[in-house]
């Protein structure tokens, strides 16, 4: 018997330890060469291990489990050939009549993926209240996607049909109040991201200044544009590509709050590497869009719908999550009206929007009604002083009151 074992690859350089999260193969099943056996999550993404030889499956790792890098896996029984794995599509037998129409479920044989979620489709279906039962997988071998629960929650329900039976009298209600509890292990992504916040509290001096900015310009400009952008582009233009470029321009006038530490050295960067801060099923994400000082608008707006999408399907790869100089967050997209968001580190600040809302203000010694938003730049005081902070603020709040100024690099 020729037993090969299969163990944890290096994912990265900064990994040292992944998840086993779901086995695509069930022990004792004949795998085929680079056919995915089982996914890992690391600290940043998850990625699918591919089996190194055709045989039979032999699991050693469990579900849930933490590995080490190298850690062993699973072992392939070689000697066990992949022709004896029952083909997917059994051929009918001679006496019976080939149907017409093969229906979608028995065209192929069901496999071990088939009817499971991926670990981000297992949350969502958990947070919508939906079964498997209830949704029809379209990854691969049949697996449920995230898209797939999405789609599930969007169908109407079928119509009731009038039961013929005698109603019943309905039961009584109990007055007790629940106290159940569940426990759930911390997915990966969630720890790191819990360590990583508590050392940025812990390890950096973090303060927070704020301002507000009137966004009647940005309202007009998008306004008035908008329909020419999207005909031009095939993408809107949002407040996020806006915020990047005026943070970018004034990044590099204040290369400060661009900067990071390395031991007792400061790193300065004459570049722009935004970080924007995504909300996705497993955990928030900051995908950096690099060299936003050079991009034009309808180019960061491109590349944060890509990083968008492809966090959302969990399929960043770790080049596209390493990086950035400087952190943009909103919180406004979820209702905050005023928040301190956390340094994202070895960055040395990150800029927090909020909620738009129309407030009275004072414009020219007359009361207007104006879309005003709330601004924080949470910042490393070893690195950036708090006048450098305020200077920082006030010139992106000044930018932004008039966005011709950005755009023209004035």
């Amino acid at each position: 018997m020729s037993v090969i074992e299969l163990r944890v690859p290096s994912v990265g350089e900064s990994i040292t330890e992944v998840t086993l999260s779901q086995w695509l193969k069930p022990n004792g099943s004949i795998v085929r060469m680079d056919e995915a056996i089982c996914e890992f999550e690391s600290d940043k993404a998850t990625l699918e291990f591919p089996a190194e030889a055709a045989g039979k499956l032999i699991h050693v790792a469990s579900e849930g489990d933490d590995l080490e890098i190298g850690a062993l896996i699973a072992r392939l029984d070689t000697s066990v050939s992949s022709e004896e794995a029952p083909e997917k599509t059994p051929a009918p037998a001679p006496e019976q009549e080939q149907p017409k129409e093969m229906p979608a479920s028995s065209a192929s044989s069901s496999s071990y993926a088939e009817g499971h979620p991926s670990p981000a489709a297992a949350k969502l279906m958990r947070e919508k209240g939906l079964e498997a039962s209830q949704v029809t997988g379209s990854g691969r071998d049949g697996r449920i996607t995230q898209e797939d629960v999405v789609k599930a929650e969007a169908k109407p329900e079928p119509p009731k049909v009038e039961s013929t039976e005698p109603s019943r009298a309905p039961a009584p209600k109990q007055t007790a109040f629940s106290r159940t509890e569940r426990r759930e292990k911390m997915s990966r992504m969630r720890r790191t991201i819990a360590k990583r916040l508590v050392s940025a509290k812990n390890n950096t001096a973090m303060l927070t200044t704020f301002n507000e900015v009137d966004l009647s310009a940005i309202f007009a400009l998008r306004q008035k544009h908008q329909d020419a952008f999207v005909k031009k582009y095939g993408i809107k233009l949002g407040f996020m590509s806006l915020f990047a470029k005026a943070c970018a321009q004034v990044l590099l006038e204040m290369p400060e709050v661009n900067a990071r530490i390395d031991g007792d050295d400061l790193i300065y960067h004459e570049y722009a590497d935004i970080s924007i801060a995504i909300s996705t099923p497993t955990g928030l994400v900051v995908p950096p869009v690099h060299n936003v000082e050079s991009l034009a608008l309808h180019e960061i707006e491109l590349a944060i719908k890509d990083l968008a999408d492809k966090a959302r399907q969990g399929k960043l790869t770790l080049e596209e999550m390493s990086g950035g100089t400087f952190t943009i967050t909103n919180g406004g997209v979820f209702g905050s009206m005023m928040s301190t968001p956390i340094i994202n580190e070895p960055q040395s600040a990150i800029l927090g929007m909020h909620a738009i809302k129309d407030r009275p203000v004072v414009v020219d010694g007359q009361i207007e009604i104006r879309p005003m938003m709330y601004l924080a730049l949470s910042y490393d005081h070893r690195v950036i002083d708090g006048s450098s902070s305020v200077t920082f603020l006030v010139k992106v709040k000044e930018l932004l009151e008039d966005p011709v100024r950005f755009l023209l690099a004035v």
